[in-house]
């Protein structure tokens, strides 16, 4: 199996040695995620491509992991899985393409597309032509049409190679991650805090995560799971870290020291303030935010420049300008809609009066009764944990019951998300398995057979505990763990 990975198009038009910069990265990048799926992969670096090798023999499910791992990298225009041949003399490339094309064009309309680079003693045009011919020859199709086919037989042709296309994926476009400075995001697992945190993924942005946690254990698990998909989906090549920060307390110190009008512009600097403080400890200098201009009483540019003005750090707001219709469109595309769909938005309880133009000397004066010593030992007592490892070992403060074999009887609910459902299936041999995702999980299960019994399942079983406890506590005591061996 052979795929040629092309390089986003900004990447192409830079100088000589800064691309050469850029792709050598790109080539890390996909040499360390496809090595760990598939240890004999072999990558090579060309001018204006990389190549990927891998072997012929893979099961489908495996080629399909990769192509949907390639197309979620960083600084990928599109790729081709292509079949690579050599080729002796013109007639000799016509030949096996009519052998490689034939079938496809069956009943259907076609046109042949051709490139070619170095010295060859035929054009593009004439190679598309010739092999178009042959093919309306011998084949079994119906007819040329050069705009709109029913199929486009592509080929590329390198000196002495040709690389026929069987497909062409879009690829995610950017820049690979490490070619700029690390950031640390505040992420609340909102679909603001999600998309930013993914468009500045998209830009090569090594992207570090800190979240104020405000809501409990089930709160921070929630947005340890956004975290850990956004990571795991387009940012693997790198390790990074995720903080959570106990914030409740800061919460508690606001509303009984402030006045409703400052407490969402207060919190936000709080938030900055220590945000600024731990990115400081990795030796990182800007913070990354999902506000948007307007969207909340705290993002008028009036107040933004007041939140700004608590921290030293450099602010990036990704979606400063988006529409919320536009950021949630995003989301769905990145496959984060449905993780923010269900995560309660905590900071905008805080105040229900609250100011759209807070004048700074009116946030100094709250601030001078709010007790700094509160803020700083929630700075103290956070946890940074790598985020590879964020679900490992959670504690979910939930009693539920596991099981590792299921009984025969058992119905198995596969709880994670659609696109883990589809990339990883899960396969038992003697039960039945229904896919609801965790976040439809509440509303379904009731309008479930309640006489079966029912065992959740997910990769690391967290989700599964906080779903099974959620259920237990409303009175479905038919709700159990599966924990495969």
């Amino acid at each position: 199996m052979k795929i040629v990975v092309k390089l986003f198009h900004e990447i192409i038009i830079k100088s000589r040695p800064v691309r050469k910069l850029i792709t050598k990265q790109l080539h890390y990048n996909l040499e360390n995620l496809l090595k760990a799926q598939v240890p004999e992969t072999k990558v090579y670096r060309r001018w204006d491509h990389i190549e990927i090798k891998l072997p012929n023999d893979l099961p489908a499910d495996t080629q399909f992991n990769i192509k949907e791992k390639i197309a979620c990298i960083p600084g990928i225009d599109f790729f081709l899985v292509v079949d690579e041949v050599e080729f002796e003399s013109f007639d000799d490339l016509v030949a096996q393409g009519v052998q490689r094309f034939s079938d496809q064009i069956i009943d259907k309309t076609f046109c042949v597309r051709a490139k070619r680079k170095g010295k060859h003693s035929f054009t593009s045009i004439e190679l598309e032509r010739e092999l178009g011919h042959h093919l309306l020859t011998v084949g079994q199709s119906n007819g040329v049409r050069l705009r709109s086919p029913d199929i486009e037989l592509r080929l590329e042709v390198d000196g002495t190679k040709a690389f026929f296309i069987k497909e062409k994926i879009a690829g995610l476009g950017g820049y690979p991650i490490g070619q700029q400075e690390s950031v640390v995001s505040l992420i609340s697992g909102g679909y603001d805090s999600g998309v930013a945190s993914f468009q500045m993924i998209k830009r090569g942005v090594k992207t570090h995560f800190c979240f104020f946690n405000l809501g409990g254990s089930a709160h921070e698990i929630g947005v340890k799971q956004v975290a850990y998909f956004l990571w795991n989906k387009y940012a693997a090549s790198h390790k990074v870290k995720f903080i959570s920060v106990p914030f409740e307390p800061v919460v508690e110190e606001i509303l009984k020291s402030m006045e409703p009008a400052v407490m969402g512009v207060a919190l936000k600097r709080m938030m900055f303030r220590a945000a600024e403080s731990l990115a400081s400890e990795l030796a990182i200098e800007t913070l990354i935010t999902g506000e948007a201009i307007g969207q909340v009483s705290s993002q008028t540019i009036t107040n933004l420049k007041l939140i700004d003005s608590a921290t030293n750090a450099m602010v990036l707001r990704p979606l400063v300008a988006m529409d919320k219709q536009d950021i949630i469109a995003q989301a769905k595309r990145i496959g984060t809609e449905e993780f923010a769909a269900n995560m309660p938005e905590y900071c905008g309880v805080i105040s229900q009066r609250p100011s759209t133009k807070v004048k700074a000397a009116a946030i100094e004066k709250a601030e001078e009764s709010f007790d700094f010593s509160v803020l700083d030992n929630a700075i103290n007592n956070r946890v940074v944990q790598s985020i590879e490892k964020v679900l490992d070992g959670v504690d979910t403060d939930t009693q539920v019951a596991c099981v590792e074999i299921p009984a025969l009887s058992d119905v198995v609910i596969d709880i994670r998300h659609p696109e883990e459902q589809e990339q990883n299936p899960l396969h038992l041999t003697n039960n039945q398995i229904i896919k609801i995702p965790f976040y439809s999980l509440s509303k379904r299960f009731p309008d479930l057979d309640q006489s079966n019994n029912y065992l959740l399942f997910c990769d690391k079983g967290v989700m599964s505990k906080v779903q099974a406890h959620h259920l237990n506590l409303g009175g479905f005591n038919n709700v159990k763990v599966l924990q495969l061996p």
